[in-house]
C-alpha cells in the first residue's frame, strides 16, 4: 500500500497547508511510501527535483511519480509508476491509495482436485495479537479481522482486511477493510489514535472528536462518511 499525495499550484501555498497539516499529525507519513501525482502542475526536472526534495526535508519519502512526462524524469528522480488511484492528501475521508499492479490472467490448467474440508477449515480467516504492538511495528492481516489483547502504540499500525479490534489503548494507525470491505470496523478500549481508515475512507487525530478521546470507541461507514461513536 502506498499513499497518494497530488500537490496543487502554487506548490508554495500547498507545502504550507501541508506543514500545517503535518503539525497537527506529525507521524502520518512516518516510514510509509508515497507516491507522487504531478498531474495538476507544470514542472520542469529541476523543479520536479526540488519538490521531491522539499518533501524528503518533511520526512515524506517518495516511491515514485505519476501524472509527468517521462522524458523529465531522469536517474536522480523516482521511477515513474502507473496503477494508483488519484486521490488528493491531506482531505478529509479522501481515499487510501493502494498502487497496486493490475492482475494478471493466469493460463488455462486443469481444475485441481477438491481440497479436504479439514485443510479448508484451516483456512486462518482472524488473526489474535495476545502481546501489544509496540511503536514502529507494523502489522499487515488482508484475510480478515485483527484482535490485539494489549495496546497499540504511538507510530505502530496494524491494516486489516476485515475488521480490528484493540482491547487496550489505540494509538498510531488502524487501517480497516483495507482489501474492499466498506462493512469492517474499529473497535478500541480507549482512543487516542493518528489515524483511522476503512477501505480507505479516513480520519486523522485532529479530526476525531475530543470528546472521544480517552473512551471506548467504534467506527465505521456510513455510505462514504466515517462515524465514530462511544462504544456502549
Amino acid at each position: 500500500m502506498a499513499y497518494v499525495l497530488t500537490p496543487e499550484a502554487p506548490v508554495f501555498d500547498w507545502l504550507s497547508e501541508l506543514d500545517a497539516w503535518l503539525a497537527r499529525s506529525p507521524a502520518f507519513f512516518a516510514g510509509r511510501p508515497v507516491i507522487l501525482d504531478l498531474a495538476a502542475l507544470e514542472l520542469s526536472s529541476s523543479g520536479i527535483a526540488h519538490l521531491v526534495a522539499s518533501l524528503g526535508e518533511r520526512n515524506i519519502r517518495i516511491l515514485g511519480l505519476e501524472g509527468v512526462d517521462p522524458s523529465l524524469v531522469g536517474p536522480e528522480l523516482p521511477p515513474m509508476l502507473a496503477g494508483g488511484r488519484a486521490a488528493t492528501m491531506p482531505q478529509q475521508n479522501a481515499n487510501a491509495n493502494a498502487a497496486a499492479a493490475p492482475a494478471t490472467a493466469a493460463p488455462e490448467a486443469q481444475a485441481p482436485a477438491a481440497e479436504p474440508e479439514a485443510a479448508k477449515s484451516a483456512a486462518k480467516t482472524s488473526l489474535l495479537l495476545e502481546q501489544p504492538v509496540r511503536s514502529g511495528q507494523s502489522v499487515v492481516f488482508t484475510e480478515g479481522d485483527v484482535t490485539v489483547l494489549g495496546s497499540v502504540g504511538s507510530g505502530a499500525e496494524i491494516v486489516a482486511g476485515g475488521s480490528i479490534h484493540v482491547y487496550g489503548t489505540l494509538r498510531g494507525r488502524a487501517m480497516a477493510g483495507a482489501t474492499g470491505n466498506p462493512r469492517a470496523r474499529i473497535f478500541c478500549n480507549r482512543i487516542e489514535a493518528e489515524l483511522l481508515a476503512i477501505d480507505g475512507y479516513y480520519r486523522t487525530a485532529d479530526e476525531i472528536d475530543a470528546k472521544l478521546r480517552s473512551q471506548p470507541t467504534q467506527a465505521w461507514l456510513d455510505g462514504n462518511a466515517m462515524m465514530i461513536t462511544p462504544l456502549n
